[in-house]
Order: C-alpha cells, then structure tokens, then sequence
C-alpha cells in the first residue's frame, strides 16, 4: 500500500539511533506518526503519493534527529527568572556590580513591591563570598529583595524583606537549612538551602494562572530552539504550589508551550492533608492528561535529601576539601524519610530523588530498598537526580534495585576547576558524573542541564559527557568520557525509556512520534569539541515544524 503522506522530510542524514543503528536518507509522516524511513534521499515514487496537502521539507543534507528529551530541568523557574534581575556571572565581577543590576531594576519598581534577582555565584565574584544583606539595602532600601544563587538552593535578602517575613534575630534555624549570620551573630541575610528560603518566599506575591502561562510560553520558545520537543520539570509546586500544576496544564493544553511535558510533583503536594494526599499515581497520572489533552504527563513524586556541592551543603562521606570539617546535611532523617518513600511507592509513584553527594545518595538507595523490600514492585524505575559524587559501590547498588540516574553532566564545565580545587579536591572531582561507569554496568541514565542552573541546551550537555572540559579547558576525569552516540542516546532513547515512553518516542522508527531535531552537521563526524556549536536548523513536533533558524531556511 502506498504512504500518502501529510510531511515528507528529504535529503536528510537520517540517525535513527534505534538499537541496529540504522541511517536513512528520507522520512514521512502521516497523523503525527513516522509512516515512512528509506536509505535515498528521496523514497521510490512506487512508495509514496504525494498530494496537494503533502508538505515536503528539503533537509538539504542536515541532519535529522530525534527529538532532544531533557529530563530534569526547571521551565517555569526559568520562565519567571527571566523577568528578574541577571546577577550571574561573568556578567557579574563583584558584588558592586550585582549593586547596580538590583538599583536598576528598583528604579522600574515602584515602591514597597519586591526586586528579585538570580544567578550569583559567590565563588565567582571578586569577594568570593555571598553579598549580604548591608550590601542590599545599601542600594535598595524601600523594597523587599531577594537574590537566588545559582544553584538555586541559597538566597540572600535584604532587611525589608526579613521584616516582611517577620523574622528578626531570635528565628531558629528549620529542619534542613538555616539563617547565615555575621562574626557577631547577627543575620547576615543569606539563605540556607530551601526550607530557609521558604519563610521568605512565601511572602512573595504569587503570580496569577493567567501570567505563569504566559511566562511559560515564552520561556518554552528558548527550549525549543534548542531542539527540546519533550521536556520535564523536576520540582512542580516548588516555590508557589499546586498553581504551577495549574500553569503547567494550561500552557500545554492551550498551545503556548508546544513540548511535551513530563511534571515531578512535589513530594509535600501528596502528603496528607495537601493537595493530593491519599490519590494514587494512576489518578493523578490521568487527571494531568485528561486535562493537557495528552500533551502532559506525571512524572514522578519529587524529593530532595540535601544541596549543592558547590554551596557546601551535599551530603558527603568524607569531609570537603577546603573545610576537613564540613560534611554537609541529609535534609531528612532516614526513618520518616523511608516511610514516606514507601508511602509513595505503594501508591504507585516513580519516586524522584535529589542526591549530589554520595552520603545523599547511599541515603536514596535506602530508601528505596526499604519500599522494594515492604512492597515489592516490578519495573518502577526509581530515579535519582545530578547523582554528581556516586561510587562505584553506589552504581552497583543502583543497577541491583533498579533504580535509574540522571547525571548533571554540564557541571563538568561550569564547576569542574573549583570542584578540584575547592571543594572535593582532585581525587573525587575527575569522579563527577562517573558516566563511564554507568555505561560500564548497563545503568539505565539520562543527561540534564538542571535549567537555569545551567543554560538549556542538549547539544552542550552532549558535548560536555564527550569532552568533560572544564571551563579553564582542562580534561576533568578521562576515564569518565563517553562516545558520542551514547552521549545522544542518553539525551533521546534513554530519556524516552526513563519516561516509559520507549514505545513512541526516543527513536526514529516507523509508528513513533513525528519528533525530530534538524542539525546543520552531524555531531558524530565532527570534531568532537565542535559539538556544542553545531547550530540548531529546526525542532518538529508530531511532524509539524515548531522552531525554524531564520539563519538556516529550510
């Protein structure tokens, strides 16, 4: 039977990345769906039938991918990040010049509402240290500020907003975080971890529906020029709550974010008394793509056992490298922590975990013994998130429960040289990421840029995994490399497996989805370096064209 086609993409360099590794020169769509893959530029005419409605798309030998899937980032963070003020650096030298990005944004906003900033790095300013709240009010007195870091997981805030929160010097530290204080013992302004920045956030004015949506529109337009076409955002209900679940459906289901996307629920959102505590994964999983019109779907149940490496919170087994007594905290204490897990479990979620230190991490693996041990469960795919400091022993321990891992790879390049140098030394830093290792024990493992802690881009993390440079250009841990097609791979087919979407998306093969990334070189022939400035040419989505480089017409 011929394939009368509603797209017809031609002279392509086709990498289907299915498991024989076929290339193909052509492909066709009909509903949505690969109909067509043949080895010419073009298919035999005795195959196809073309009609008046038949779009054919000349790839003039770009390369068609499938769609990049991005399995832990942040859109709606990042979304609203860009209506704040850029303190990241190297924009940023000092702390002078985080000064003037917030007066500047100040001068816009009228008196009494909240200035907001993101991105500083203290390790990268000249003062290597975090501003202070001083430093705020020095330049925005009348307006409550608050500056996330980079990392997301600290904040500094100047007085008016402490005294918004109604926090003065006697405030106890929560479990899980704490208040920075001066040499006196006097708050300092700085934020510890989330719980800290919770008591202050909580007094930021929460956007409506209307406006999270809209935010999210333009954000996803970044992401899909970067050839994203199913994205996941790895802390739903985070800063503001179920709204953001709201946001979510509603971009989706109305066409301004155009991705497909997968939503971590926030463990808190679950538990008793919350918004969904006693619903079962399955509910949950059906009330998002009822109301999404399939275009969302659950993901996981998200939580978090400790910080961030470079902000000396991870949970680590031995002690940090510029500090031999600092170890860095579990946020949760193991018993409730194994409880709640298991709760998850048997209500069929996939339980996400933030693990960056390997304390944190052999704590995760617990937890899920525990619940696989109370509760059997066949194919749950588990998943621990960044799993930055993972030992040998703790990848074992993975593969034996099943548990899946999503590697913050661009942390190789953006904090490889201060991970060796400052906080894990050189021993434990050329470990980061042990992707190499993964590979070595059929780990089943995706890549992520943890947008916007990193930039959005997959190509970048590919390259990342296949270079490990730092940015000081050093080859951080070369036993750790990774080939390129299973770099690609680790942003495509696995990221559909860990989805459990493997039958429909990840690959091109006939009967799966119509999502394609059109590259303008293949990133297997060239020079490996050279992977990350390969220019996107276009990002289908059920076939039909999403984003188009107005630098590369097709």
């Amino acid at each position: 039977m011929m394939i009368k086609p509603d797209v017809l993409l031609t002279n392509a360099n086709v990498i289907t990345l299915d498991k024989e590794g076929r290339r193909g020169g052509s492909v066709s769509v009909t509903n949505g769906r690969i109909s067509g893959i043949w080895p010419e530029a073009e298919p035999p005419k005795s195959d196809v039938e073309l009609t008046r409605h038949t779009q054919v798309i000349n790839l003039k030998g770009g390369t068609l991918l499938p769609g990049f899937i991005d399995t832990h980032n942040h859109l709606l963070m990042y979304a609203q990040f860009r209506q704040q003020a850029n303190c990241s650096s190297p924009l940023n030298k000092s702390i002078s010049d985080i000064q003037g990005q917030l007066l500047q944004l100040a001068q816009k906003t009228k008196r009494n509402q909240w200035v907001l900033g993101y991105g500083y790095d203290d390790t990268l300013l000249k003062e290597k240290r975090h501003p202070t709240r001083e430093e705020l009010d020095a330049v925005v007195p009348h307006h409550p500020v608050l500056i996330r870091h980079i990392s997301a997981h600290f904040a500094v805030v100047n007085s008016a907003a402490l005294r918004l929160a109604g926090i003065d010097e006697q405030i106890t530290d929560p479990p899980g975080g704490h208040f920075g204080r001066d040499g006196a013992g006097k708050l300092n302004g700085v934020l510890y971890e989330l719980p800290a920045m919770s008591l202050i956030e909580s007094k930021i004015p929460v956007p409506s529906v209307e406006e999270l949506v809209s935010l999210l529109g333009e954000a996803s337009t970044d992401y899909l020029a970067q050839g994203i076409t199913t994205n996941t955002d790895a802390g739903v209900g985070l800063n503001i709550g179920i709204e953001e679940l709201e946001a979510h459906i509603q971009a989706v289901a109305g066409g301004q974010n155009p991705m497909r996307m997968q939503l971590m629920i926030m463990h808190h959102l679950l538990r008793e008394n919350n918004a969904f505590g006693g619903v079962s994964a399955k509910e949950l999983d059906e009330d998002i793509r009822l109301r999404s019109k399939g275009r969302a779907r659950l993901d996981s149940a998200k939580l978090f056992q400790d910080g961030s490496i470079q902000g000396l919170t991870a949970a680590l087994r031995e002690p940090y490298y510029s500090n031999s007594e600092l170890y860095g905290d579990l946020i949760h204490e193991q018993r409730d922590f194994n409880l709640e897990v298991l709760d998850l479990h048997k209500r069929g979620y996939r339980v996400t975990i933030h693990g960056n230190g390997d304390r944190a991490i052999a704590s995760n693996l617990d937890a899920f013994e525990f619940a696989l041990t109370n509760h059997p469960r066949r194919d749950h795919r588990h998943r621990i998130e960044h799993v930055q400091t993972a030992t040998t022993a703790d990848l074992d321990r993975m593969k034996k429960l099943g548990v899946a891992g999503s590697f913050f790879i661009n942390h190789v390049y953006y904090w490889g040289d201060r991970h060796e140098k400052l906080f894990l030394g050189p021993e434990r830093a050329a470990r980061i990421n042990p992707i190499k290792d993964a590979l070595d024990r059929d780990l089943l493992f995706t890549l992520h840029s943890d947008c916007p802690v990193t930039p959005i881009s997959p190509l970048f993390s590919v390259w990342a995994a296949v270079n490990r440079l730092t940015k000081e250009g050093k080859v951080l841990g070369a036993d750790q490399t990774c080939d390129v097609e299973n770099a690609l791979k680790s942003m495509t087919m696995w990221g559909a497996v860990l989805n459990f979407d493997e039958q429909h998306s990840g690959s091109i093969e006939l009967g799966k989805r119509a999502d394609f990334t059109v590259l303008a070189e293949d990133p297997t022939k060239v020079q490996p370096q050279e992977i990350k400035d390969i220019e996107i040419m276009a990002t289908l989505i059920d076939g039909g064209v999403v984003y188009e480089n107005k630098m590369c017409v097709l």
